[in-house]
């Protein structure tokens, strides 16, 4: 839709959102009339270089061609059916899914919290019915997030604050230690626990990758200790880190993962994938969705993989993410500087980030901050060193100018 189409202006649908909608975005002001590959277009033309790729979800750039094409494709033959039928794309894409990453079966949902309420009910599942009635308990990072309803948002271990705030008792069974402590994961652990979740780079806690030693450490235990490891890779998977999913990275498997963000190519879609053994944990009845599986986000992710393959997104998330990090290095302020591939945080001695985060923004380009310490850059997986070198000459002017 444009504006002009439409005889309205900026302000008369700014006016809508503040009349009808419920607000709990902290809206920049901006109208985003149109995007393509690494750049935002506002209702006059102007264009902002893009490094917040829709939360990590624009992996292969707005609007991917390829992308494009199949949505329309798909919509004029089965726009959406329940999950009774088979369909082409949700088959083809299965098994895309699983041959790429190692995994045996994949459940789809429609976003990163719903993969995640999967794989919670998944492990606990799959642990009542073989060890028993209380070993359901899982242990989860201080400072992870894994999404916003009640069973991922309980597994945030951000208890007292954060998205917890103000929803009252969270869902019972859930443990919480210290990220990259492997010890304290080890002593959060009872008998009655099933499962260790983990994000391979804490996204929301500042942009911290976990070590080799952490990774590997959980998926010796978990295999001594009859537990699952379940990864959380809504945020990183998908070529983000350099790899199709940050776990290879480590070199370990998970039994369960959970995906969303870039997998749809800009069209809502989430999963799980788990192996033979612990996908039998849900049969006829026990889990569902209405539109998970849907075959236009199918067909869509389906011709974002390929895309990804196609145009070595993989190497490219490493190769820019290793370049635009030593860059950022170099610009004054800086504390650290932390990542994988191109999920890329900014830790600042001295600056506010929320006030660069906005001063970047006046500059035309889109990043956001993680409290008033850290900010953090998801940019399409497309980008170049030119993208790279632009994004550091006005994250610097604003630094200076603060």
């Amino acid at each position: 839709m444009k504006l002009a189409d439409l005889g309205l202006t900026a302000d008369d649908i700014k006016a809508k959102v503040n009349k009808y909608m419920i607000e709990t975005y902290e809206r920049m002001d901006f109208l985003c009339e149109r995007a393509k590959d690494q750049y935002m277009y506002d209702e006059k033309g102007e264009k902002y270089l893009d490094f917040y790729a829709g939360i990590a979800v624009n992996s292969t750039g707005s609007c991917n061609d390829a992308v494009v094409a199949a949505v329309i494709d798909q919509t004029k033959d089965v726009m959406h059916t329940f999950n009774y039928p088979y369909t082409i794309p949700q088959a083809l894409l299965a098994e895309k899914v699983c041959t790429t990453i190692g995994m045996d079966k994949i459940f789809f949902q429609n976003s990163g919290t719903e993969a995640n309420e999967a794989m919670i009910k998944m492990a606990r599942k799959y642990g009542i019915e073989k060890y028993g009635p209380n070993r359901y308990h899982i242990v989860t990072a201080k400072m992870g997030f894994h999404g916003r309803t009640f069973g991922a948002m309980s597994a945030t271990g951000q208890p007292g604050n954060g998205c917890q705030v103000g929803f009252g008792p969270m869902t019972y069974g859930f443990s919480y230690a210290p990220y990259n402590d492997l010890q304290a994961f080890k002593d959060a652990c009872t008998e009655n626990t099933i499962a260790i979740m983990v994000e391979p780079v804490q996204g929301e806690g500042g942009v911290h990758p976990a070590t080799q030693e952490f990774m590997t450490g959980l998926r010796k235990f978990c295999d001594e200790k009859e537990m699952l490891l379940l990864i959380d890779e809504v945020q990183t998977g998908w070529c983000r880190t350099g790899k199709f999913m940050s776990f290879m990275n480590y070199g370990v498997k998970p039994d369960i993962v959970s995906m969303a963000k870039a997998l749809g190519g800009g069209m809502p879609i989430g999963a799980i994938c788990a192996t033979e053994e612990v996908s039998k944990a849900f049969t006829a009845g026990s889990h569902g969705t209405t539109f998970g599986g849907h075959p236009v986000c199918c067909a869509a992710a389906l011709a974002a993989i390929e895309e990804m393959e196609d145009k070595h997104l993989a190497e490219n998330a490493a190769e820019m993410g290793a370049y635009f990090m030593e860059k950022l290095k170099t610009l004054p302020k800086v504390k650290e500087v932390r990542g994988q591939g191109l999920l890329v945080g900014v830790e600042f001695d001295g600056v506010n980030a929320v006030d660069v985060k906005h001063k970047c923004f006046d500059k035309k380009l889109l990043i956001t901050a993680l409290g008033d310490k850290v900010i953090r850059m998801v940019p399409p997986l497309i980008i170049t060193k030119d993208d790279c070198d632009k994004a550091v000459k006005i994250i610097g002017e604003a630094i200076g100018e603060l």
